[in-house]
């Protein structure tokens, strides 16, 4: 198992981009797949978890080819698949897992879904529930919905469902069944969730509709309605960039550049964090044109001091909890995380697997039951830290060692790959800024050079 090792960083004065995003990309491809024709996909991450959502889609039948290896041409099928003879591995990805179950719902085939170790954990049973309700055949490993998964999907029912907790993948496993559903279906939401689906469902010419009900977010579609075939760009990942904006809000002198970013609303909410903790941020939308808006984000450091974070704005920033519990940490006086529950079924129980690396660090921390209270601004202490398997904790306690003295190893880091291929690079740029690194850039093409 590969290992990080990493040392004091001095100030960052950088520009900076980042890999395609993760979420957007997956949802591209699922999305081309089941278009009336060719889509032209550039700034694709080509991580472990999004290539097995071309190979899932391969499996079933869909032509993919790959020019470059951030540049698909996706040929869809009208959203019919071909029954695949072996089971469709979903590698790590749960984001992968839970939309193809909506997808798989819409076949009149059985489809078997696995995944890896971390993945086949990870309880399925929200999202099998309201795909049962429209119709679907789901069968599960154990009784809390685990995979491997069973679907044998086809004549669907339209529904009304309301999520007894706001999720973006199990609001949007329901809206691509819904496509194979005659009528309108609703999904009702008691929290605003990221909007990615909605999005690139209009963007692709699929009308949504979006209400403020008194029972709370509700988005409706109706079924039958088919992809239009368009060519489509993802911009970087914000996710990504939110290690590399901590790691310069919290060093007082440092300037980060992060160029061609995402800059949707429902994920950028750790912005309002790190402004709450008193960093400087400018953001600066470019590109609104292509689905989903782009453009940069300037950070300066400070000295940062402890807010709280929780309530409605969990959902917006829910994947960077754990870099914002390392800014946490840096700041002066107290942070409180809570409302975040859902951590505790992530890839790892990201809530433990915080509290005890921070613990390891010397950082006076208490682990609530839904969240974390962390007396932050004291030195941190280098040490060997575990990844617990999970690329988001591997990641935050990376950048954790770049303000601790002496040497931070991080174990078992080559769960990475699964949404930041390139981190390891990034990272010794910002080690070592005096050794020339190369510096990517998106070509017309779509495809990554390095200059």
């Amino acid at each position: 198992m590969a290992s990080l090792s990493v040392f004091r960083a001095p100030q960052i004065e950088a520009e900076i981009v980042v890999p395609g995003d993760k979420s957007i990309s997956h949802r591209a491809v699922l999305l081309a797949a089941i278009s009336n024709g060719s889509c032209a996909i550039r700034g694709f991450l080509p991580s472990h978890d999004c290539r097995c959502t071309v190979q899932a889609m391969r499996s079933l039948g869909i032509l993919i080819d790959q020019p470059s290896e951030n540049y698909l041409m996706v040929h869809g099928q009208r959203g019919k698949f071909q029954s695949s003879a072996e089971p469709i591995d979903c590698g790590n990805s749960g984001t992968l897992m839970r939309l193809m179950c909506g997808l798989a719902a819409t076949q009149p085939f059985e489809t078997v879904l696995i995944g890896d170790a971390s993945l086949s954990s990870r309880p399925m049973r929200r999202v099998i529930e309201p795909l049962t309700l429209m119709g679907a055949s789901i069968e599960a490993k154990e009784p809390t919905g685990t995979a491997p998964l069973k679907i044998r999907g086809g004549n669907l029912n339209p529904v009304t469902y309301e999520l007894p907790v706001a999720s973006a993948q199990v609001k949007s496993a329901i809206l691509l069944a819904a496509l194979g559903a005659p009528g309108k279906t609703t999904v009702i939401e008691p929290i605003a969730s990221r909007d990615h689906t909605e999005r690139i469902l209009n963007y692709f010419l699929i009308e949504t509709k979006r209400e403020t009900t008194p029972r709370g977010h509700a988005i409706s579609i109706y079924g039958e309605q088919v992809a239009e075939s368009r060519d489509f760009f993802v911009p970087g990942d914000f996710s990504s960039a939110a290690f590399w904006m901590v790691a310069a809000a919290a060093q007082a002198g440092s300037s980060l550049l992060v160029r061609n970013v995402g800059l949707n609303e429902t994920r950028t909410g750790a912005l309002a964090v790190l402004l709450r903790m008193g960093a400087h941020v400018r953001e600066v939308v470019q590109d609104s044109e292509k689905g989903e808006p782009s453009g940069e984000i300037h950070i300066q450091g400070t000295r940062l001091h402890g807010t709280v974070i929780g309530g409605h704005e969990i959902p917006r920033l829910i994947d960077e909890i754990p870099i914002l519990a390392i800014a946490g940490a840096l700041a002066q006086g107290k942070t409180t995380i809570r409302d975040a529950h859902e951590l505790r079924v992530k890839e790892t129980d990201r809530l433990a697997a915080i509290a005890a690396n921070l613990t390891e660090m010397g950082v006076d921390v208490v682990e609530t039951e839904d969240g974390l209270e962390i007396n932050g601004g004291a030195p941190l202490i280098a040490g060997r830290l575990k990844s617990y398997g999970d690329h988001r904790i591997a990641m935050a306690f990376a950048v954790a060692g770049m303000f601790a003295d002496g040497e931070t190893i991080i174990d078992d880091t080559d769960c990475i790959a699964t949404s930041y291929p390139g981190f390891e690079e990034q990272l010794q740029a910002f080690l070592d800024p005096s050794h020339e690194q190369p510096t990517p850039v998106i070509n017309p093409a779509g495809a990554i050079e390095k200059h």
